[in-house]
């Protein structure tokens, strides 16, 4: 039997969940910046947006203690429900169930927080007990220290997640540069949220390719004027 961890994630096969992305809970990550954490996000958010991919966004204890998904991330899904939950672990909710289950896809595409707590308990559970298979986006999650988030990441590979970080899914979804659908909006995504690469994008179009500027408005250069 051919094992299903060698297929390639495509937007047919899998679907994705963010998990708590609030701001309490990013308030406790240590294990990476929390602005790039933020960014990530965001990012993996429209590309799953780009590719149509399903998408479930849950919460967890939002009046009490999480507070709000952060609003640039409801914004890639206008109108979409909010799971929320009192469980750390959103497999212990049925909503979480029934909505996997409806959108069909064997493939989970994780990005949460916790890595230790609700992405570690989430992923060992839906393996265990709804045969699903786990991509945990390493890069777009985040834990309350270094080590919780490396040996959670660790304890969940030794139990057969995969480990991705966003922009690979991404590239994975494009996979190849001739689907010219979503070229486009590729372009913009890596040209907003991926650092080096997408300044280098943005410069190719620019002085490479004569594109105008990704800027909203005009703005004129004045001239060098030396001083006297």
């Amino acid at each position: 039997m051919t094992n299903p961890k060698l297929e390639v994630l495509t937007p047919d096969n899998c679907q994705i969940i963010f998990i708590d992305q609030q701001p309490q809970m990013a308030f406790g990550v240590q294990s990476m910046d929390r602005q790039a954490l933020k960014n990530n996000t965001v990012g993996l958010a429209k590309a799953a947006k780009v590719f149509n991919i399903p998408t479930i966004i849950t919460t967890v204890e939002t009046e009490s203690f999480s507070g709000h998904t952060y609003p640039e991330l409801l914004d890639v899904f206008p109108g979409k429900d909010i799971l929320e939950r009192s469980s750390m672990n959103s497999w212990d909710d049925q909503k979480v169930r029934d909505a996997l289950a409806a959108n069909g896809k064997k493939k989970v595409v994780v990005s949460g927080l916790w890595t230790e707590v609700c992405n570690n308990s989430f992923a060992l559970c839906a393996m265990l007990e709804g045969d699903y298979e786990i991509y945990m986006v390493a890069d777009a999650s985040g834990g309350t220290s270094k080590e919780a988030h490396d040996y959670a990441m660790q304890r969940m590979i030794q139990a057969g997640v995969v480990p991705v970080t966003w922009q690979q899914v991404l590239l994975e979804w494009q996979r190849d540069w001739a689907h010219k659908a979503t070229y486009d909006a590729v372009m913009a995504i890596v040209r907003e949220h991926s650092g080096a690469y997408g300044m280098g994008v943005d410069y190719a179009y620019t002085m490479v390719h004569k594109a105008p500027q990704r800027i909203h408005g005009e703005h004129t250069t004045l001239a060098p004027v030396p001083a006297k």
